[in-house]
């Protein structure tokens, strides 16, 4: 055991999610809006942009893990990484929100390439980020903790790129939705560039691979890694639940506008997500201390079955009165819902750290590089399936920003209930074969050399 991690280590640790996380959650949850409305793409090609492009995460990521668990460095192995995306991240992000007024071909190329080159640069900095986590404790505890102080910096960085990100459109682009979009991501990127400035300074590895990095060969190191039981688990829980995100995420605008018809819900319903986040940041890592994380995650799946069922048929329902206050009742499980599958973030958090533990018992090195590459890309391509599916169901109900169908509203609420509990189901079927919980190394049987 190492010593016990400084508030300063824990807290800058999570905003450095914040500084990550604060453009992908904007873009995640206002490119399709920005992309079809404001800039007038088409919808259909708008979701093969976002397949496309996050798909190629599935080649680009592994590449940065292997970088990592390859690097040595005076800054460690992977400082650096935060070091020198920082700056190129931010104007990255400020482009993606900058689409020129081109003929549409042009505005689809480069489109596709700003949002290419976002996930690019984000990839070279998540991917050590997650890494980092189990070379600065080897501690559960500790782990649970920096999971937490995560998951508030993934909340405050989704509340900002959700409930603020229209007001700001609105108060610094003066009616022009353009402008506003630009000069939020200038706002936004200073923020960003602020926090991994801090991630950075104050964090340090503890933990290091004994393995010398010219040891270190690829197709081995791939091998062993699917054959890496717990990593297969928390990749398979973390792509289902990052494509349930992005459907909802980028689906909830067109939910609360078109379906429910109370587009002020919008800055209402984003929020709550984060809220969410928040509030589980504080009660996930005790419950899943005692609980373990199989029986924690399943049980919070089962409970936001039950919000989520409870949604339904809400939609039209009269307003609940509390005094001069009105509130739309289907807020009241899409709040407990919120909160209740946050705590299953947490626990990936600490799956994806716990899975360089595993790897080491079964094959005698750590390769948190690659490790956390492949948990990265089942979060990108679980949120690339998720936003395209969205863009394409808008795309086959023919859905038209003017003039909305009833066709179009049944396949949005069908999206954003029916498919949304399938996957919680899925996602509860695949954390049923983690592996770690309990005694698991008098269970495991380590392949020989």
């Amino acid at each position: 055991m190492h010593s016990r991690l400084s508030l300063a280590e824990r807290a800058s640790y999570g905003f450095g999610d914040f500084g990550y996380s604060l453009a992908y959650n904007m873009a995640g949850a206002f490119l399709l809006y920005y992309y079809t409305t404001v800039v007038g793409l088409p919808a259909a090609a708008v979701g093969t942009i976002f397949l496309v492009a996050r798909l190629l995460d599935a080649v680009i990521d592994p590449l940065v893990g292997i970088a990592v668990d390859k690097t040595r460095s005076r800054w460690g192995r992977t400082r650096p990484y935060f070091l020198f995306t920082a700056v190129p991240y931010t104007l990255v992000f400020i482009a993606t929100f900058n689409v020129p007024h081109w003929n549409e071909g042009a505005q689809l190329v480069y489109a596709f390439l700003t949002f290419k080159a976002l996930g690019i640069i984000m990839s070279a900095g998540s991917i050590p980020y997650t890494a980092l986590m189990p070379m600065m404790t080897d501690d559960p505890a500790d782990r649970l903790r920096l999971g937490g102080w995560r998951s508030i910096g993934t909340s405050v960085g989704v509340i900002l790129g959700t409930a603020a990100t229209m007001p700001l459109v609105g108060a610094l682009g003066g009616g022009n939705e353009a402008a506003g979009f630009l000069r939020t991501t200038f706002l936004f990127g200073a923020l960003s560039l602020f926090a991994l400035t801090m991630l950075f300074r104050n964090c340090r590895e503890r933990i290091s691979d004994e393995a010398t990095a010219s040891a270190f060969r690829a197709l081995p190191a791939i091998g062993q890694m699917l054959r890496n039981r717990a990593w297969a688990v928390c990749f398979g829980f973390c792509l289902l639940y990052f494509v349930r995100f992005g459907a909802m995420l980028g689906l909830t605008i067109f939910y609360a506008k078109d379906v429910v018809q109370k587009p002020w819900l919008i800055p209402v319903m984003l929020p709550m997500v984060s809220g969410g986040l928040l509030l589980a940041a504080f009660i996930a890592p005790p419950i899943l201390a005692r609980t373990g994380i199989r029986k924690g995650c399943i049980g919070a799946i089962v409970l936001s079955l039950a919000m989520l069922a409870g949604m339904t048929g809400l939609d039209r329902a009269p307003d609940l009165h509390f005094g001069t206050l009105a509130v739309p009742p289907l807020l009241i499980p899409y709040f407990a819902f919120s909160i209740i599958t946050s705590v299953t973030i947490t626990g990936i958090f600490s799956m994806a750290a716990a899975t360089a533990d595993y790897h080491q018992a079964l094959f005698g090195v750590r390769h948190e590089g690659l490790l956390s590459s492949g948990i990265s890309t089942s979060t990108k391509v679980g949120m690339a399936l998720g936003s395209a599916l969205g863009a394409f169901i808008l795309a086959w109900a023919g859905y038209q920003p003017d003039v909305v169908s009833e066709t179009a509203r049944a396949a949005i609420r069908s999206a954003y209930f029916l498919a949304a509990g399938g996957l919680l189901a899925l996602q509860a079927g695949v954390v049923w074969f983690w592996p770690m919980d309990g005694d698991w190394r008098a269970r495991l049987k380590p392949e020989a050399p």
